[in-house]
């Protein structure tokens, strides 16, 4: 099985459970991610921090894995991440593929970016995986189809300014 490059974007609140599906998944992709604290990345600037999280963690990966844990879609570094998986680049390499995975079945709130690129149909929202077969199908869907749905990105230049705040 051919593992991917993937970059896994997640709440840190949730961090127990990426660590356990992170592990659980081993054998289906390569983990890419922010390892440090939260707004490790200290500026104020979002062209900036964009830029800097474009070239120090999704440089080298292929899709972007969305672990949608109960404030995912609260947290503002998810939507400059999932935009800077998105950007096209002119003669370069297709944007990331993009997967938004429930870490439980409660949760179902996205991140505004992540649902207006499902609702577009160039991104996709699964259940927690059964097996790692399946999470390797996911990926490799979503991998296999970024260029030729590159059209149907729904990627505004805006971004979210601030945490919202999570109940």
């Amino acid at each position: 099985m051919f593992q991917r490059k993937c970059f896994i974007s997640y709440h840190k609140a949730d961090q127990n459970a990426v660590d356990n599906f992170c592990t659980t998944f081993k054998e289906s992709f390569i983990k890419r991610e922010i390892t440090m604290t939260d707004d490790i990345i200290d500026s104020d600037n979002a062209d900036y921090v964009m830029q800097r999280i474009r070239d120090l963690y999704l440089l080298n990966s292929t899709v972007t894995i969305v672990l949608i844990g109960r404030c995912t879609w609260a947290r503002r570094f998810i939507d400059w991440e999932v935009q800077a998986s998105l950007r096209q680049h002119r003669n370069g390499p297709p944007p990331n593929g993009l997967i938004a995975i429930q870490l439980h079945d409660s949760y179902k709130s996205l991140p505004d970016r992540v649902k207006l690129n499902i609702d577009s149909g160039y991104a996709k929202f699964y259940k927690y995986p059964s097996s790692g077969e399946s999470l390797h199908n996911m990926i490799d869907g979503v991998y296999n189809t970024r260029a030729e749905l590159a059209n149907l990105i729904n990627n505004p230049k805006e971004r979210c300014l601030y945490n919202r705040q999570c109940p």
